[in-house]
């Protein structure tokens, strides 16, 4: 049994567990995965035997339960330094914890009209004008934080402050509402995306969402 436990929600559509998920394996810590449905009548009670908030995700360590996924970030970075969940430079990590920050509470356009579904294809829907200008504001930041921070990090594998880090697991699930809802984007965006989805655990993930047995109706647009 490892030290940490991760308990997660639906990877198909839980954008949130695979933000505290995708931490936990940029830290590469050894973890045990507890997978709780969503959506089904003993999913709070299921939940609440592990998170105060009685929300995923949650790391659990030790006796000790860590709950939202920047909190999940700041523990291990705390515990695991050598990672890089964050990046060493001061300006660039306060950078890219105020770009998570806006992520983690930001974009409710998006959220609401483009639901996380991995293995579904919904080209050409969910495009309100609040959506449009997530999506705007969002490649944008991404634009920036490469412009700015990518070619000064100590290698460049494409993500946003090069490495893979913290901020690249907020925008994870950004990317693969992108692709289910067909999302045209620039040649910038759509490398960063690239990398998004050529990191394997993120491989791991949308292969284990795909294989799911579960579904939530709300979030299957076709219904």
């Amino acid at each position: 049994m490892a030290d940490y436990t991760v308990v997660i929600g639906n990877k198909n559509y839980s954008s949130w567990s695979l933000r505290g998920w995708l931490m936990a394996r940029i830290a590469n810590i050894e973890f045990d995965e507890v997978v709780i449905p969503l959506d089904l009548p003993e999913t709070a009670a299921s939940i609440r035997k592990h998170s105060p908030s009685g929300k995923v995700p949650v790391l659990l360590h030790r006796g000790l339960a860590v709950w939202e996924s920047l909190s999940i970030a700041e523990y291990l970075n705390d515990l695991k330094p050598e990672a890089g969940l964050w990046p060493a430079a001061v300006a660039a990590r306060a950078h890219a914890r105020s770009v998570s920050a806006e992520m983690h509470a930001g974009f409710s356009d998006l959220r609401s009209n483009m639901p996380m579904n991995i293995r579904s294809s919904y080209k050409g829907k969910g495009m309100t004008p609040g959506v449009r200008a997530d999506i705007e504001r969002i490649t944008g930041l991404w634009r920036d934080c490469r412009k700015r921070f990518a070619g000064a990090a100590p290698k460049d594998n494409g993500f946003l402050f090069g490495a893979i880090g913290a901020v690249d697991a907020m925008f994870a699930p950004v990317v693969t509402r992108f692709r289910t809802f067909g999302v045209p984007l620039d040649t910038d965006a759509e490398a960063y995306c690239a990398a998004i989805e050529a990191y394997p655990p993120m491989k791991e993930w949308t292969e284990a969402a795909k294989n799911e047995p579960w579904l939530i109706d709300s979030a299957e647009l076709d219904k």
